[in-house]
């Protein structure tokens, strides 16, 4: 008896025979949705107890932003699928302690924030709000999806100096890719719910879904670029790393680990250590040195 991801994706491979429109609208709200909302962590309470936070209506979805420290050109993080602005709170703390104020945000459907789920240009939209208001940033930080939100959000002419990306699927064709084969979805669904992306997203824009990576016209964003993936990923492979970092290649540092995996890079200390020497460049004129682990 099929269950979950299994029946959906039946479900849908059934429809598209009959009505290909409405399974391609369908299987991109299931794309879109976020399918659960995780709590904040013990260990990150004392972090979020200390943010200023409010919420800002960015469409019209209700987000919960968060401020650490105070000052000009603060660092901006974006959470990846499933997980919310705590997540980041090693990270947070970390920042603070060199003097960089700090400011984040629940993605609609995650953490605070109202709303089911999200896509890249609502993430843009609310990086530019924060951008309106806090920036320009002294860095983006992205950790996962939030990683390809972030580069995405750049490429759209949000300001920042400098751009560190963590276990982020850069390539948006290998997302949907992924998220087809997780719910088994035959290629007439999948091509489907890439037009109906494109038409409601990128209406007459060439190779709609190409725009969307960040392997796509790379001289979009010139800002200096630091690439941090586990050797082990098993979320997303460390290949997608590798063809960020072959686009970007004469502006791109690379940290390499290996049995971090998808999540652990996050809180990793000499991960942390790496993230913050790049960041500081932004207030010194030394160049950052290429890491590897």
């Amino acid at each position: 008896m099929r269950s979950g991801p299994a029946l959906i994706g039946a479900t849908l491979n059934t429809t598209v025979h009959v009505a290909p429109r409405l399974a391609g609208r369908a299987a991109l709200s299931v794309f879109r949705r976020a399918t659960g909302r995780v709590p904040v962590r013990p260990a990150e309470e004392p972090t979020m107890a200390r943010a200023h936070a409010e919420t800002r209506t960015v469409g019209d979805v209700r987000v919960a932003v968060y401020r650490w420290g105070a000052g000009p050109r603060p660092v901006l993080l974006v959470h990846g699928w499933q997980f919310r602005a705590a997540r980041f709170a090693p990270l947070v703390e970390a920042l603070l302690a060199r003097g960089h104020a700090v400011v984040s945000f629940d993605a609609p459907g995650h953490g605070a924030s109202g709303g089911t789920g999200s896509d890249l240009p609502e993430l843009r939209r609310i990086i530019g709000r924060l951008a309106d208001e806090h920036g320009p940033f002294g860095a983006v930080v992205g950790h996962s999806f939030g990683g390809l939100a972030a580069w995405y959000a750049l490429a759209g002419g949000v300001p920042a100096e400098r751009l560190v990306t963590m276990s982020t699927p850069v390539e948006f064709e290998w997302v949907m890719d992924s998220f087809g084969d997780q719910l088994g979805l035959n290629s007439r669904v999948r091509r489907a719910m890439g037009q109906q992306l494109a038409e409601r997203f990128l209406p007459g824009v060439p190779q709609p879904l190409r725009t969307l990576s960040a392997t796509h016209r790379p001289e979009r964003v010139t800002v200096p670029l630091m690439v941090v993936h586990d050797e082990e990923d098993r979320q997303v492979p460390v290949a997608q790393a590798r063809l960020l970092l072959a686009a970007h290649a004469r502006r791109a540092d690379a940290l390499l680990t290996r049995g971090l995996g998808h999540n652990r890079i996050l809180a990793d200390p000499e991960v942390i250590d790496a993230v913050l020497a790049f960041v500081r460049t932004v207030d010194h004129e030394e160049e950052p040195a290429r890491s590897a682990r």
